[in-house]
């Protein structure tokens, strides 16, 4: 199965460097020098990491295929995607986005919130992307407090949320 281990962003200099939006826990690891990574659309690639530098909090990296900007600017929302065994580094309250979506997102008494169409990795946490019954798109903090269960066998998991945070939910006046 392919993973994206990171987006190729906006071209930084003239001499094909690029920032990455990390899409993996391991960037030192996946992203190191000399790694060869597969490319979506496949005819960008494969590229070889070539040398990577920190930047402002970002990753940048020039490929060995790439030493333009003109290069750099064709590569421009290009996923870096590795092969991957997903037994292998397997650990508790870790789930990929493919695991998780087309799960039925439930409150702890079991009455349906709606399903999840989507994971969005943001710094501080992960987002659930759920679509609410009456097709509104609701964003949950991928939280132990509020997801308190990813249950694969039974295709649900269960949503603790605070109040208002999914469109039907009534407020109580005192919460206000």
């Amino acid at each position: 199965m392919q993973l994206t281990v990171a987006i190729i962003g906006a071209p930084h200099g003239l001499k094909g460097e690029v920032r990455l939006d990390v899409r993996t826990d391991s960037p030192d690891k996946r992203l190191a020098v000399g790694s060869m990574l597969e490319t979506e659309p496949p005819e960008f690639g494969p590229l070889t990491v070539e040398r990577t530098r920190t930047h402002k909090g970002s990753l940048h990296v020039i490929f060995e295929e790439c030493h333009d900007r003109s290069g750099a600017e064709a590569l421009a929302g290009t996923k870096l995607v590795i092969e991957t065994d997903e037994e292998d580094g397997s650990e508790d309250n870790a789930w990929y986005a493919h695991e998780l979506k087309g799960l039925e997102v439930l409150d702890p008494d079991g009455y349906t919130l709606g399903e999840v169409i989507g994971l969005e990795p943001m710094p501080a946490q992960d987002l659930l992307v759920v679509r609410e019954p009456d097709g509104i798109i609701t964003r949950v903090p991928f939280v132990k407090d509020i997801v308190t269960e990813v249950d694969l066998d039974d295709e649900c998991v269960v949503v603790d949320a605070p109040a208002g945070l999914f469109s039907e939910e009534e407020m109580d006046i005192d919460e206000i």
